[in-house]
Formats: C-alpha cells, structure tokens, sequence
C-alpha cells in the first residue's frame, strides 16, 4: 500500500465527524454508547445560581459571526450559557439539549485533571519532577514513562505510537477506537484498553523541548494519579472538585475495557454545575463561603509557564501560519489578555471560559463539524466581547 493509499484508507477513522446529528448523538448520550462511571455530586446543597437575564443578541460579535443567532448556528450551539459576577445573564439549550443533562466535554475535561494534578502537587502528594516511570514502572521505556509529570502537564512529549509516522487528527481517531468499539473500523486490530494505547508509545524527540497536544499525556497523568491516590479518575474528582462546588448533577466518564476513565476527553457534565467549577475558580477557588481549591493553585493557572516549554502556542487546529498568542500551563489554554483569561478547550466547540478582570463565565457545548472546509466559529472572541458588553453595563 502506498502512503497515498494508506492516508486515504486512515480517513475511515473520521466517518461520523463530518455530521453534527451524528456528533450530537455521540455527546449527549455517551452512557448510552459505552460503560460508564459516575462523578459524584456529594451530599451536599446545590448551589444557587441566581438569575438577572440580558438581551446579548444585540452585542456585535465580530465580523465573520456578529450575531448571538449567527454565532450558534456556526457552532452547531447545543447549550450556552453566561455568567457575570456569579448570575446567570444568558442561556439557552438549541437542539433539544436539556439543562439537567450531561453532555460531553471532550478536551475540556483535560483542563480539570490538570486541576486535580495541581492540588495533589501543592499537597505534596505530586512530585512534578518526577519521572512518569517512578508513579507507573509499566510505562518504563515509551515515550510517556521518559517524561516527567511536568512535561505531561505541558503536552511536553514528542511521540510516534506503534510505529506509525504521527498524525494528529489521525491518531486522535485511533484513541476513540480504544475507549469506543463502535468507532472501530472493520478489521481494527489495534490496543483494546487505554494502558495497552500508551504501552504502544515511543519518543521521537526530547521531552520538554516541545508542545504538541497529545491526548497520551493526560491519559499517562490521569494513571500517575490513581497510583498516588489509590482512586479512580471519577472518586478523585468527585472529592476534590465535583462534591465541593455544589454541583447539581453527577458527572460521569466513560470507561474502556479495562474499566479505566478515558480522562483525556470522555467527560461528561451539565453546563450549569461546569459553570459552578467556572465561577468557583473566577471566585479564586471559594465556593460556598469555604476555600475549595488553595488559592494558590488557581494563581498557577495564569502563573506563568516554566522554563524550557514554549511560551506561546496555537489552538491544535489553527493554520500554521496564524500567530502564537496563548501559552499552555497545568492542561489549561492561557488568552494573556488584560483580564487574566483562561479557557478549557475541546473538540467541536466545547468552551469553559474563565476571565476574572471581566467577571465573566462562559460555558459552550456544542457539536461543530470539525473539518478543514468549515471554519471554525471564533467563540473565545465572541465571548470577550460579550464580556466588555456586560462589563459596561455596571
């Protein structure tokens, strides 16, 4: 088979992505598709949310998408909501999206372990200099086992899998064929579980050299902290985050065979509890009159990216040719704009926006065709101006 042949016989891997129907099958019912694990909400209150509803479809929101309506349709919008100083401003669920139910987070759900992963660090638990080897000996050898915890949180490896010349869209595909049988081609022959994935990863260059967003990471990270721990993925959530921001609803993960969260994308929550980890971060980690996340870690967030990983990069599906401007710190993308903004991220619009000088919360889920003839929509540009809108109002 010649590399032509083969590159066309690899888009098999993207069948269903080019459909939002089919996206919005897969994430809004996610339980429904795979086994999973729930996050529990605890047994505490919920917390209020309070309301105050403002007209946004009158802000200008840019030049390829200025309307609220235009925005949504470009995005394939399925909830959307908007908090300023802690009320909710604005939301609404297209497509028959329900506010009480979870819906798929994808790559967002990254930004929540690295969250997870910067308590346990500033408990003392984490040892960020450590090799990956010391927590997970299996790991010894491949590309994830060399690096550090710290080159994890910072998408620092440089990898091949199973000998396969890298391909990022690519190899995104071959990891949802892991933890999503049903997304297997006929034939597939490929890891079964995500620890088998990551056994198959080799280095193709020196780690913390480098940035390239690698869903292996988080999946070595996430095992590095069930090591520490002695939990799963869903128990550590659930008591260091999901149980102390008065969240209304259970999160869940799916799982692979091994019965292992996909934790580098298979999370899955409602907008309104997303919006309270939003606001409880905004709030510099206080949630209901305590301190849920140290006030220290959240100041990490925007703190600044250590030494030897670039200081500014690209969203994964940007040209190559558009400039640099975010940095990339503890699995969170970093705006540097003047309100100390900061975003979780994932595939087809999935958004956690956090802007403290602005007051501001957004959360986006949505299922946007990811495809290079449709340009993405520019929903971190739209919600800034919608902030600057809010903001001069009082």
């Amino acid at each position: 088979m010649t590399r032509t042949e083969a590159r066309l016989a690899d888009l098999l891997w993207t069948r269903g992505f080019t459909d939002p129907d089919w996206i919005r099958r897969f994430t809004s019912a996610g339980r429904e598709l795979a086994p999973s694990r729930r996050v529990w909400r605890g047994a505490g209150p919920t917390r209020t949310l309070p309301e105050q509803p403002v007209d946004l479809h009158a802000v200008d929101l840019g030049d390829t998408t200025p309307t609220l309506a235009e925005l949504f349709a470009a995005a394939h919008t399925d909830a959307f909501l908007v908090l300023h100083r802690g009320t909710v401003v604005h939301e609404t669920y297209p497509h028959g999206t329900e506010p009480h139910t979870p819906h798929f987070n994808a790559s967002a759900a990254k930004s929540y372990l690295g969250l997870v992963a910067a308590m346990l660090a500033h408990d003392g638990l984490l040892d960020r200099s450590a090799r990956t080897s010391a927590y997970v000996p299996e790991l010894a050898g491949t590309a994830f086992g060399e690096a550090r915890v710290e080159d994890l949180l910072h998408m620092g490896t440089q990898v091949a899998y199973a000998g396969r010349p890298y391909d990022k869209a690519i190899e995104a595909q071959r990891y949802h064929a892991v933890v999503a049988p049903r997304l297997r081609p006929f034939g597939y022959d490929g890891p079964a579980t995500i620890r088998e994935h990551l056994l198959t990863a080799r280095a193709t260059g020196q780690p913390g050299t480098g940035f390239r967003y690698e869903n292996g990471n988080v999946e070595a990270l996430a095992e590095v902290l069930r090591r520490v721990t002695g939990s799963s993925t869903s128990a550590l959530l659930s008591e260091l985050v999901w149980s102390r921001i008065g969240a209304q609803e259970d999160a869940y993960y799916v799982l692979d065979a091994d019965g292992v969260e996909a934790a580098s994308g298979g999370f899955s929550a409602t907008a309104r509890d997303v919006a309270r980890l939003g606001e409880t971060l905004r709030c510099g980690g206080a949630a209901g009159g305590r301190q849920v996340v140290p006030e220290e870690v959240v100041a990490s967030i925007t703190g600044g990216v250590p030494e030897g990983y670039p200081r500014r990069v690209r969203f994964p599906a940007a040209p190559p040719e558009s400039p640099a401007t975010l940095s990339y710190h503890d699995l969170w993308w970093i705006l540097n704009d003047p309100y100390g903004s900061y975003l979780a991220s994932g595939i087809h619009g999935q958004r956690l926006l956090v802007s403290p000088g602005l007051g501001l919360v957004v959360v986006h889920f949505g299922s946007q065709v990811v495809s290079p003839a449709v340009p993405a929509a520019p929903l971190v540009q739209a919600f800034l101006r919608i902030g600057a809108h809010l903001a001069g109002l009082g």
